[in-house]
């Protein structure tokens, strides 16, 4: 059982941790142990390599208690993270060198200009990183500086590589970790994890990794009401919202629950098939920004007026060859990710502020339901994103151990995103007022790029 203040103080927090988490790395450095990446596409003592890279090894992950991207970016110094205003979990842009792009919450923005690989596969995708929870895992590799070289698109400022830990030939393994914890003044979370290593036969493993996650929340959303004035002075023309059906303490929450497995075969001594396939599930509740006026007050909290929530839910398929020709090593990976994200935040205050007062009630007027009537005026944003994303690599390396040495890769990759984003979402409003719908359908339309 663990007691966590680390969300009530996050400026401190993450200070503290940036500064534990590079002392600890330091350390690694000066000791014996030998650090083996993948970085250059090849398997190599992180000491030989020559370019700008940090690791983190499954031991250290383990010791710092590492379990998400939040805390990994802490551990390095070379990356930051600044999340979308009131946002869950995956919607982090990533900077390094102080470079980003793709951080301005849009759906049709250019690409983060980090990218993110999980094994052999860009999980990058726009307005948010897959926030994928780090357990079983070999590595977090971290290469400063651009890497269009190796890593293609969204490589400008740097790359961040997740490696799991892959299935081994004729050993049993298996292990679990459980957690409570509790956040003062706060709500209670767990942590419930396990993998298992299975041999099949003399030359192949099944590794079958499983996860469920809670976090406790901080932030309250306190009863309220707002008067949103109508477009005539009097007090009948007048409406009050009420939060009632969404005030709550400890109002921000995130759910995770998740799965890998992975299937290695040796056909023979020089060849190898490994299919693999993974799936998370998130949802976050609440808001995860608080109003200044109640901090300053010392409280965490917000008024909000309509429902927040983000769904992001998510499966990764894989298939890696890797194998022998004369003395050239090859290596093929073919990866599909498919991601699927409803989220929707309050946007009431702007519909008060703007519309309200300073169109003096005008607007709000204007806004009636089928029946001629004014419907609740509090608004909401509305952020529903579709993303299927498949990659092709082909590569062909020479002996790495000799002073000449070479790499020939060939590399294809097709994005899609569909998207919805409703800004200013009215509940009840008249369906002639409804603006970018199908006719006759009724139904939002959606935009493809």
């Amino acid at each position: 059982m663990s007691t966590r203040h680390a969300e009530r103080t996050p400026i401190a927090a993450a200070v503290l941790a940036a500064i534990a988490g590079q002392a600890a790395i330091a350390q690694d450095s000066t000791g014996l142990e030998e650090v083996v990446v993948t970085a250059q596409k090849r398997t190599e003592n992180m000491q030989d390599v020559p370019i700008s890279i940090e690791a983190i090894g499954t031991e250290k992950l383990e010791q710092l208690n590492i379990s998400n991207f939040t805390d990994y970016v802490k551990m390095l110094p070379s990356v930051a993270s600044q999340p979308s205003i009131g946002a869950g979990a995956g919607f982090s842009a990533v900077y390094m060198r102080g470079i980003v792009t793709g951080g301005d919450g849009q759906a049709t923005t250019s690409q983060p200009s980090v990218g993110t690989y999980l094994d052999e596969q860009p999980i990058t995708t726009i307005q948010g990183n897959l926030d994928l929870h780090l357990y079983d895992i070999a590595r977090v590799e971290v290469l400063a500086g651009p890497q269009g070289t190796l890593y293609g698109a969204s490589s400008q400022a740097g790359t961040i590589r997740i490696i799991t830990n892959k299935p081994e030939v004729g050993k049993f393994s298996a292990g679990y970790a459980l957690e409570g914890n509790t956040i003062s003044d706060g709500g209670n979370g767990y942590v419930a994890e396990g993998f298992v290593n299975l041999p099949l036969g003399d030359r192949s493993a099944l590794r079958l990794v499983g996860w469920k996650t809670k976090k406790g929340g901080w932030i309250d959303n306190l009863r309220g009401t707002r008067v949103y004035p109508g477009d005539r002075s009097t007090a009948a023309d007048n409406f009050t919202v009420d939060n009632a059906a969404y005030a709550k303490k400890d109002y921000n929450t995130l759910d995770t629950m998740g799965a890998r497995a992975a299937l290695r075969i040796e056909l023979d001594d020089n060849w190898t098939i490994t299919p693999s396939a993974q799936m998370q599930d998130q949802e976050s509740k609440g808001s995860w920004g608080d109003d200044l006026s109640n901090f300053a007050a010392g409280k965490y909290a917000v008024k909000h007026y309509r429902d927040e929530y983000s769904k992001d839910k998510w499966y990764q398929l894989g298939l890696t060859v890797e194998g022998q020709i004369g003395s050239f090593d090859l290596t093929y990976s073919g990866n599909y990710l498919k991601r699927d994200v409803d989220a929707s935040f309050d946007y009431s205050d702007y519909s008060y502020w703007y519309d309200n007062l300073y169109a003096s009630g005008y607007f709000a007027g204007l806004f009636l339901n089928n029946a001629g009537g004014r419907p609740n005026p509090a608004q909401s944003f509305i952020n529903n994103d579709g993303y299927k994303k498949q990659s092709h690599e082909l590569r062909l390396s020479s002996d790495p151990s000799k002073r000449l040495r070479g790499l020939l890769g060939f590399f294809y990759q097709k994005q899609e995103h569909d998207f919805q984003q409703p800004f200013g979402n009215i509940v009840g409003l008249a369906d002639s007022m409804l603006m970018n719908r199908d006719e006759p359908s009724g139904k939002i339309g959606r935009a493809h790029v």
